[in-house]
């Protein structure tokens, strides 16, 4: 069987192509463990300060968002860990006050729906059978 005109062509692409990537060089080196820590910080740094409430909040105080990036940049690595730590540490909806009024609404409501108290006058108390 002979091959066409096109599919020598492209064989002959294919081989130069192949050849190429072989010959690519390979750097490989010895990370520590230390550098994927502060890596793995500093992205989590990144996420917090992209979200569009904490940009709001650095705007309101007159905070250039350049400058921020680049102070969390010039951080070494046992700093960016430090902050990242931190972070984790604060609460997701910003206040505890927030979380602790809304059970104790919800604990209120539950009570009232069940007729053990008549707090809000929006409810109505569950039927009881007697």
């Amino acid at each position: 069987m002979r091959m066409s005109r096109f599919h020598r062509a492209i064989a002959a692409l294919l081989m130069v192509c192949l050849s190429a990537v072989g010959t690519a060089p390979a750097f490989a080196g010895i990370v520590s463990s230390d550098a994927v820590v502060a890596g793995t910080a500093r992205g989590q740094i990144a996420s917090v300060l992209e979200r569009s409430q904490v940009q709001a909040r650095l705007q309101a105080m007159g905070v250039d968002s350049a400058q921020v990036q680049a102070r969390v940049a010039a951080l070494s690595d046992e700093e960016a860990a430090q902050l990242a730590a931190r972070l984790d540490e604060l609460p997701a909806g910003g206040s505890d006050v927030l979380g602790v009024l809304l059970i104790v609404f919800l604990v209120l409501l539950f009570t009232d729906i069940m007729g053990w108290t008549k707090i809000f006058p929006f409810t109505r108390p569950a039927q009881t059978s007697k």
